[in-house]
């Protein structure tokens, strides 16, 4: 069964940094891009990065603006999102999300999700 198992979410003053974890099982891992995403009460799920199978190439929603760093370690089978200069506006419930194939930023391109994590910024 396929399984993604997310961690590192919390409450963070702003300006501060979190690093996001999510751990897969039941997929070679390798074979598939990998994203977060984020959802905020009342607004739509909305793309965070990806990167590709080898860990060669990624990129970032608009509004993360450098801050924001996804990287991945495929012999731990492990994705995470290094986040700094964290803002109120940040908050929001992060998810972690698996591409069958491809290398998208649609929500609707990603098959597998994690539980989420609740990331909490304060002024």
């Amino acid at each position: 069964q396929v399984q993604l198992v997310e961690s590192g979410g919390g409450l963070v003053q702003a300006g501060g940094s979190l690093r996001l974890s999510c751990v897969v099982s039941g997929l070679t891992f390798s074979r598939h891009t990998m994203g977060w995403f984020r959802q905020a009460p009342g607004k739509e799920r909305a793309f965070v990065a990806a990167v590709s199978r080898s860990g060669s190439n990624s990129y970032n929603g608009d509004f993360v603006k450098g801050r924001f760093t996804i990287s991945r370690d495929n012999a731990k089978n492990t994705v995470f999102l290094q986040m700094n200069s964290l803002k109120p506006e940040d908050t929001a419930v992060y998810y972690c999300a698996a591409q069958i194939s491809g290398f998208g930023s649609q929500a609707s391109e990603y098959v597998y999700w994690g539980q989420g994590t609740q990331v909490t910024v304060s002024s």
